[in-house]
């Protein structure tokens, strides 16, 4: 199964590893070596890091905060107030990440500072991306949406000039949507 990155934020690309596909949820994450795979696709892999896909608990690690994010976004777009115990979970994925930060070169001779984190656990592995979904939770939620398709599961910041994104990807779900009501519009 491909992995997607049509949510415009780590976190919710983070849920998008869930799909629909008709009308069943199919998680590509079956290995750790799918949930390592993802991470460094999503831009999470360290330099000199240790092989994360070998980190014991990264599957069940990665699930769990995914479904922990599902929930925490789908109060928070609903309006609904934050549950204590799944603010206190996300909150002990954060005390996971011990990171420092290092001076680097770029490769033009530019310096910058660069974050560096612990990589012994999956726990440690996965703090950058609990960090990321915690700053989208406490953000602005104006522009966090779920595809107007009512057979996807996908969510997305929409970054759209006018903020009237609807779908997922246009590509997918959105011409769906056009051949639908074009056939609907035929028949009629």
């Amino acid at each position: 199964m491909t992995m997607e990155f049509l949510g415009d934020h780590p976190a919710l690309d983070l849920l998008n590893t869930v799909i629909q596909v008709q009308g069943v949820a199919m998680d590509s994450w079956q290995s750790g070596a799918d949930v390592a795979e993802w991470l460094a696709r999503a831009g999470y892999a360290q330099q000199g890091a240790a092989p994360v896909a070998e980190l014991p608990d990264l599957l069940h690690a990665a699930r769990e905060l995914r479904e922990l994010v599902r929930k925490l976004v789908a109060r928070r777009k609903a309006g609904l107030a934050m549950d204590q115990a799944d603010l206190a979970a996300l909150n002990t994925a954060l005390a996971h990440g011990r990171r420092h930060t290092v001076l680097a070169a770029a490769g033009d001779g530019a310096l910058a500072l660069r974050p560096v984190y612990a990589d012994g656990t999956a726990r440690q592995v996965l703090a950058p991306l609990a960090e990321s979904a915690a700053e989208l939770i406490a953000g602005d939620f104006t522009l966090v949406k779920h595809c107007e398709n009512p057979d996807c599961s996908m969510w997305f910041a929409d970054r759209t000039k006018s903020h009237r994104r609807r779908w997922c990807s246009m590509a997918i779900c959105g011409n769906r949507h056009k051949v639908a009501s074009f056939r609907q519009r035929r028949a009629a």
